[in-house]
């Protein structure tokens, strides 16, 4: 039986490449994320390969997340896989230079955003006793480092969450685990960098993880034999050993 996914923050970057990756095994997707011109391009692409359907809203509207999943059509309405993936980091400032809208940018889309989402898909998984839930958290829940402060904080509340949803999930049989990538290149940089050129600097000398090869390891997971949930996975690029210490002679 074909399964259906559900990806957030489909539109560049990780979300992306995990919905090219599903398509290419015939998984049915529903693609979402803030640039409809983007998710348009996407789902032209891929409709030759899946069935696709794109919601375009922000995670952080508790209102507009609800509705646009309530919407969904009969034919889209059985989500068997839900991607969190959708994500920002916003600047780098120590803690006592922080923005407090950079702050709450990362905390509504990073944390309350995941929730949102996860709320509006859990119930049915509930009801049907099935269902795989993957978090994308990042090498920053794992450790913190300077100037991370409050991205590092939101990415461990995405593992602490993840955690939660696994205990209380357990007796519906849902898989639930998180995908934890280092540095991967992306327009991630850009944004937290807000678009200053040393985000051009962020991957050079080294060869960085690439949105596919997340994509690969999410696929990994999501096709394992029922009886087997990959909890907790952290990626780093080979040059990469922590959030602090890169080889970029490599």
């Amino acid at each position: 039986m074909t399964k259906t996914a559900l990806i957030t923050g489909a539109t560049s970057g990780i979300g992306e490449a995990t919905a090219y990756e599903f398509a290419k095994h015939g998984i049915k997707l529903i693609l979402c994320g803030r640039r409809i011109e983007r998710l348009n391009t996407i789902q032209k692409a891929l409709e030759r390969l899946t069935d696709v359907h794109i919601l375009n809203f922000d995670v952080s509207d508790k209102a507009a997340t609800l509705h646009a999943i309530e919407s969904l059509p009969e034919a889209f309405k059985t989500i068997d896989i839900l991607i969190n993936n959708a994500g920002n980091a916003h600047g780098l400032d120590p803690i006592n230079e922080g923005n407090l809208d950079d702050w709450d940018a990362m905390m509504d889309i990073n944390v309350k955003g995941l929730l949102y989402v996860s709320k509006a898909v859990i119930p049915q998984m509930t009801a049907r006793k099935s269902g795989q839930i993957i978090n994308i958290g990042s090498s920053a829940g794992k450790e913190v480092y300077p100037n991370g402060n409050v991205y590092c904080a939101s990415k461990h509340a995405v593992l602490a969450i993840t955690e939660g949803m696994r205990i209380d999930l357990n007796k519906y049989g849902i898989k639930v685990g998180a995908v934890n990538p280092g540095m991967v290149e992306t327009e991630f940089s850009q944004v937290r960098y807000k678009g200053d050129a040393a985000a051009n600097q962020v991957y050079k000398g080294f060869k960085a993880l690439q949105a596919k090869d997340v994509a690969d390891v999410i696929y990994f997971a999501i096709s394992r034999p029922p009886h087997v949930n990959l909890a907790d996975i952290l990626m780093f690029c080979t040059a990469q050993a922590s959030s602090t210490i890169v080889n970029k002679n490599l």
